[in-house]
């Protein structure tokens, strides 16, 4: 029996993974395994995406994040990246599908809008999820507390790296990136929200305009999981660890410690396409 859903997936995933290739009807239908007279219509369908809307969506989704975060890119050559001819043409697809223009966005990105825009449907559950279980060490970081919407998450982790960079006490390269929930942004109301972001560092932070502060990621064991992909999925992870791991455990008598469920960013958006982001998901546990 024919797996649509997973087929349509694969070509996502295809589509992800090669944005800057030639990305034709006759190649994404093959992906598919459907005849290219049905394979939009499917696609469509399941997706509430044409495919060209698609891989325009996608393509132009990365374009925003180099930028906001690749400030040293001209636009022109982030337009000739994203496919595009000529800055205008660049410039005209990108407020159609995010209601600013790239130099508008670049100057002061409207996320929450952006967020509503660029949303594509969520990947496939993956069926075969590696849980580990590690002792992590007492760490100091250097944290920035964002307050309020989550849709302005890169507006604050923009704020942090500019932080890293100017003082040098948590450079990116050479020290590790967390992140800290306190509560399940679908749970609460935005003012009640918050989120640390973390980098690792040997001495307290100094006072500083940034209102970054010194704190702690305490000692103890932890069910640790790899999520791959866009942020934006972080959660469906999170809820297998919980609904899933943590009552099928062979382990007796595990619970959950007093301390947020954490993630460690492995790389950053600035830095690879979304599909090969690296995070992984601490579950603290007793």
């Amino acid at each position: 029996m024919v797996n649509y859903e997973q087929n349509i997936t694969r070509v996502c995933d295809y589509i992800n993974q090669n944005l800057d290739e030639e990305l034709s009807l006759d190649i994404l239908s093959e992906v598919s395994g459907f005849s290219k007279f049905h394979f939009h219509r499917i696609f469509s369908s399941y997706t509430g995406f044409s495919v060209i809307r698609y891989i325009r969506i996608s393509r132009l989704k990365r374009a925003s994040f180099r930028l906001v975060f690749k400030t040293d890119l001209k636009i022109i050559d982030i337009s000739l990246e994203a496919g595009f001819e000529s800055s205008e043409a660049f410039s005209r697809a990108f407020k159609r599908e995010f209601g600013q223009t790239p130099s508008q966005f670049r100057k002061a990105p409207k996320w929450r809008e952006w967020h509503i825009r660029s949303q594509t449907p969520a990947p496939q559950k993956d069926d075969n999820i590696d849980v580990k279980i590690v002792d992590f060490p007492n760490t100091k970081v250097a944290a920035f507390e964002h307050h309020g919407s989550l849709d302005l998450y890169y507006e604050s982790s923009k704020k942090f790296m500019m932080w890293r960079e100017m003082s040098k006490l948590s450079p990116v390269k050479t020290s590790l990136s967390f992140g800290i929930p306190y509560a399940n942004p679908n749970e609460v109301e935005e003012q009640d929200f918050y989120f640390d972001f973390c980098g690792t560092v040997k001495e307290d932070v100094p006072h500083n305009s940034y209102g970054i502060k010194t704190k702690v990621i305490p000692a103890g064991r932890c069910a640790v999981l790899r999520h791959t992909g866009s942020y934006d999925y972080l959660t469906e992870s999170i809820n297998y660890l919980y609904k899933e791991w943590l009552p099928k455990t062979d382990f007796e008598n595990l619970e959950c410690r007093d301390f947020p469920v954490f993630f460690q960013f492995l790389n950053f958006i600035h830095d690879v396409n979304e599909h090969e982001l690296l995070t992984d998901i601490y579950l603290p546990i007793k």
